[in-house]
């Protein structure tokens, strides 16, 4: 089940919202634990049991993190999650490489990778670690946990909550009628980015690559990989958070405007903020960080650039992207420093590493990776044709409002109206708009096919 569905918006949402708000409080935690499971369970019927195990497995290492033995608690529990990550997610990408290079001929695993693996994981994670360190007390309430890990907003594709940022609030949380009012705007924001924006770019592209490609062509289909990755991914992050606020959780933002960046530095600390700061707080850190010598530096940031992009997915390709980001970081910290300030060369610098960076994300076979790329510097190909032309003509403001939605301008444009005398008359269009969006989202969702969530795979 996703949240841009019929299914869940008019049938799993409303019963739970019904029976949510009706039984006491006691009881709250109890019914969404339900609600999470039935959604994992609606969506990959028995690895709900892995789940299950995977959070008793967890909750019970973190009951002895206070003990004498608490450092052979946390290597259990550490070998436990990664071993588990490593079999569902990455087995058969050793095999197969494994059979190429060394001649093997070792079958492969029939294992079906279980959605949100490698987000309920890291939040197993890092709720250890953070116990282990004192940055947070264990939770001896196991259904509290099993909330907490399976909390269905957050499950399949993040963004990472950490379990001392939502502690107080898994114990007690106050629902109120502006949270969930702000929370039903903002997911309904998110939704209109998956649903008309994000599937529109999806099939926009998908049209385009059929078509006889030019060297136009393969830059728009290559500004498509790049918002389309964005507004799906950021889209899914709003309408978490949205739902999160619904029922009295506070989730921290996942995205701030990645896309305006003026440098690969800075585009990092505003895209996919929880992943960012999990590999800063456990992997990078605690290598050394930046304190110590250059060489070591360099060496902590390649490991944990190399895992970015071996967590995104099992294939060469993810993790090429991830060195791509480590090489460019790096000739940022010692070179290009000094010269990206803010103003249009760092901007159009950071926008163009990003566009290629997403080529390299979105195609696996390596030879189509190459040809890709010899397309957008004009090798091989047309510079433009009718095609072109025609494609780039019939979706032009789809481009021109991801363009203009990458950044905070309408935020910043109705801020300052609602300071003036327009207050009351932007309020009621601001609920006009919120309803406009939720109808043609649900118009679409029900003409289209099904297209799921891009970080579903991961």
């Amino acid at each position: 089940m996703v949240f841009s569905s019929i299914s869940f918006l008019f049938f799993f949402l409303p019963l739970l919202f019904l029976i949510y708000f009706i039984v006491p409080k006691k009881l709250k935690n109890m019914v969404l634990l339900i609600f999470s499971l039935l959604f994992y369970y609606i969506g990959e019927k028995w690895y709900v049991i892995l789940l299950l195990s995977s959070c008793l497995v967890n909750f019970l290492v973190g009951r002895k993190l206070s003990s004498k033995q608490k450092k052979s608690y946390l290597i259990l529990g550490l070998v436990f999650n990664v071993g588990l990550l490593f079999y569902y997610k990455y087995t058969n990408f050793f095999i197969d490489n494994f059979n190429q290079i060394l001649n093997f001929n070792f079958s492969t695993l029939q294992v079906v990778l279980p959605l949100g693996i490698s987000f309920f994981t890291f939040q197993n994670i890092s709720y250890l670690i953070d116990v282990y360190r004192n940055d947070t007390k264990e939770e001896k309430n196991l259904f509290a946990y099993f909330t907490y890990i399976s909390l269905f907003p957050q499950l399949v594709a993040g963004p990472i909550v950490r379990y001392k940022d939502i502690r107080k609030e898994l114990e007690s949380r106050k629902e109120s009628t502006n949270k969930f009012a702000s929370g039903i705007t903002r997911f309904t924001v998110g939704l209109g980015k998956k649903v008309l924006i994000a599937d529109t770019l999806y099939y926009t592209y998908t049209a385009i690559m059929a078509s006889n490609m030019s060297m136009m062509s393969y830059w728009v289909v290559a500004l498509c990989f790049t918002f389309q990755i964005y507004y799906d991914f950021s889209g899914y992050s709003d309408m978490a958070i949205g739902l999160g606020s619904m029922f009295g959780f506070t989730f921290k933002e996942n995205f701030n405007y990645p896309l305006i960046s003026s440098s690969i530095t800075e585009f990092w600390r505003r895209w996919h903020m929880s992943l960012s700061s999990f590999f800063r707080d456990y992997i990078y850190i605690p290598l050394g960080g930046n304190r110590c010598s250059i060489l070591k530096n360099i060496r902590n940031i390649l490991i944990v650039w190399i895992l970015t992009g071996f967590w995104h997915g099992a294939d060469w390709n993810f993790i090429l992207w991830g060195f791509y980001f480590f090489c460019f970081l790096i000739l940022e910290k010692f070179v290009l420093k000094k010269y990206l300030k803010n103003n249009i060369f760092s901007y159009l610098y950071t926008f163009l590493i990003v566009i290629f960076s997403f080529v390299i994300f979105s195609i696996s076979d390596m030879k189509e990776l190459v040809s890709f790329f010899q397309g957008m510097f004009g090798i091989g190909v047309e510079i433009t044709n009718f095609e072109s032309i025609y494609y780039l003509k019939n979706n032009f403001m789809i481009l021109i409002v991801s363009f203009l939605g990458m950044g905070p301008l309408f935020k910043n444009i109705i801020i300052r109206l609602k300071k003036g005398k327009m207050n009351k008359v932007l309020s009621v269009l601001e609920v006009v708009f919120i309803i406009v969006v939720l109808i043609l989202s649900i118009a679409v969702i029900i003409s289209s096919t099904f297209n799921p969530f891009i970080y579903f795979r991961f």
